[in-house]
């Protein structure tokens, strides 16, 4: 697939029968990119789309195998649910009777827990459960490709992690070529067979998740997969970085490849991980812990990095 989102154009593969994740920050080109995948008016402009070795390019959104779920729950108020997720099967006139298309939404909606909730309308329904929804008409249309774009970032938090759960095992078990947006690096390791880093319409990097997460190309590939930030220093001309979980904070006598000496600024906890802030370097760095950790503010912590882990870049690339 050739695209042109917002910058450069750039060639990219999606998978067949697997889940890539479009990961970026906001005006980073990801709701273009589906947009122009759906066949449907974006900031850019599509060189060439193909799917399944057919170009698509000039094809109406009408005519594209395509399933579209956006950010919003949309879905048809005056319909029920059994009726909206039927909505596209009776376009198709899916197996030409009507017992077929209500077996055919009585699958897909026990497969997403929503099988009670038939009956109702929208209206009478929670955000993950129009979310569902959603996410059950667009695949009683049967597409080559699913488009998820931000799916799940209007729901609240727990309801999001495990809603991240189910629809993995889902969209595994129907073998459909998913693009799922989002602008959480959690989700790439979530749910990504496949991820794709966007910054302001430009492709960073395409692969698998473990390979772009160890081996990033760029400062901004390395910050788009690191939480809360990277912790940067330079050195004859050149910037390095290190991840936050990748830096120990070290006992009197310990040592590591590389040392450092911050003065503890700033505290986040949540129980599980502790995030410690300060400046090293003339740069604000963190530190990522497991569980709570007891120090005070002012203190200076002897910071260690493994030589594995730092990455090393031209300027600012």
């Amino acid at each position: 697939m050739q695209l042109n989102p917002l910058a450069r154009p750039f060639d990219h593969v999606f998978p067949a029968g697997a889940i890539t994740v479009v990961l970026g920050g906001n005006d980073a080109g990801k709701t273009d990119l589906c947009r122009i995948v759906a066949g449907l008016p974006s900031r850019g402009k599509a060189a060439r789309v193909v799917a399944n070795g057919a170009d698509i390019t000039s094809l109406p959104t009408p005519k594209r195998s395509v399933g579209y779920v956006y950010q919003a729950f949309i879905n048809y108020p005056n319909f029920t649910v059994f009726e909206n997720i039927a909505s596209p099967l009776k376009a198709k006139k899916e197996g030409g009777r009507q017992t077929s298309i209500a077996a055919e939404v009585q699958r897909i909606a026990q497969s997403l827990s929503i099988e009670e909730l038939l009956e109702r309308y929208p209206h009478e329904l929670s955000g993950g459960q129009q979310q569902r929804v959603a996410i059950a008409r667009a695949l009683a249309k049967k597409p080559d490709v699913l488009l998820l774009d931000e799916p799940l970032v209007n729901l609240d938090f727990k309801l999001r992690e495990s809603l991240a759960v189910e629809l993995r095992l889902l969209l595994v078990a129907n073998n459909t070529t998913v693009v799922y947006t989002s602008s959480d690096h959690k989700d790439v390791y979530n749910l990504a067979d496949e991820v794709l880093l966007l910054e302001a319409g430009d492709k960073l990097q395409g692969g698998l998740p473990m390979a772009v997460y160890t081996a990033p190309k760029t400062l901004g590939a390395m910050r788009l997969l690191s939480d809360p930030q990277i912790n940067l220093w330079q050195s004859e001309g050149r910037t390095h970085a290190v991840r936050p979980e990748h830096v120990k904070v070290l006992e009197s006598m310990q040592s590591a490849d590389r040392v450092f000496e911050m003065n503890l600024e700033g505290v986040e906890t949540d129980g599980s991980h502790t995030v410690l802030f300060g400046q090293c370097h003339g740069e604000l760095w963190a530190v990522r812990c497991l569980g709570m950790h007891n120090h005070e503010l002012g203190a200076p912590l002897r910071l260690g990095v493994a030589a594995a882990d730092m990455r090393e870049f031209n300027g600012e690339d």
